[in-house]
């Protein structure tokens, strides 16, 4: 399922685990971009999703807002997963 501009609560309506990941390339904003960018170092609750329109998985930093198409994904190249969060 494509994710768009998820809350962290909307998010866990579809999966009941939350992951975290630290930005590991901040750099080479696309021009095109509009909406929040990660700042390399820092701590994300990320979702990561399939993505239809590009056919690779996406890191969707929740809480984050952008506009179509790509609205808060961002190259999986750019994060590094750090820890799962079952909320069982």
């Amino acid at each position: 399922m494509e994710v768009s501009n998820h809350t962290v609560a909307e998010a866990t309506t579809t999966a009941p685990y939350l992951d975290y990941a630290v930005c590991v390339d901040a750099d080479n904003r696309p021009a095109k971009h509009s909406g929040d960018w990660p700042i390399e170092g820092g701590i994300y609750t990320v979702r990561i999703a399939e993505s239809r329109s590009e056919g690779i998985a996406l890191v969707h930093v929740l809480g984050f807002e952008g506009e179509a198409p790509y609205f808060n994904a961002f190259a999986p190249h750019r994060f590094r997963i750090i820890e799962r969060v079952w909320l069982n």
